[in-house]
């Protein structure tokens, strides 16, 4: 199996694929989506996470999730919601160590309850009940 880190294939855009891009960034769909058109927004400059971008490149990262998220919104109907989230760390589940940030759509139905979104890369931390 090839390790996507040696060489780095998010610093390779033309092999991940374009989407939509700026000065700083890139959008790409996923290999391996979590749910139709899961896209990646990858920033050009090789950094390990999202703790090391600039504010410049944040705010490239967000232009194109905008873009994105409306593109999907004109090709799916379905889709209801997003998940936006990176993963800073192997211990976080980071397996390419190139700056990269999730958006994933969400339609109703697509898990039994949603609730708690994010909190399930903990699983036992998912479903909560709210204090009185």
């Amino acid at each position: 199996m090839r390790d996507p880190n040696n060489p780095c294939l998010f610093c390779d855009s033309k092999k991940s694929g374009i989407a939509h891009e700026n000065d700083l960034a890139y959008a790409s769909y996923d290999s391996y989506p979590v749910s139709d058109h899961h896209c990646l927004i990858i920033t050009k400059r090789h950094i390990k996470d999202y703790f090391d971008m600039t504010n410049d490149e944040l705010i490239a990262c967000n232009d194109l999730i905008q873009i994105v998220k409306k593109e999907i919104l004109s090709k799916d109907v379905n889709v209801k919601g997003f998940n936006i989230g990176t993963n800073a760390g192997k211990i976080a589940g980071q397996s390419i160590m190139h700056c990269h940030i999730h958006l994933i759509p969400r339609r109703e139905g697509d898990v039994d309850n949603p609730q708690g979104g994010v909190r399930s890369v903990i699983p036992n931390k998912q479903h909560y009940k709210r204090k009185p």
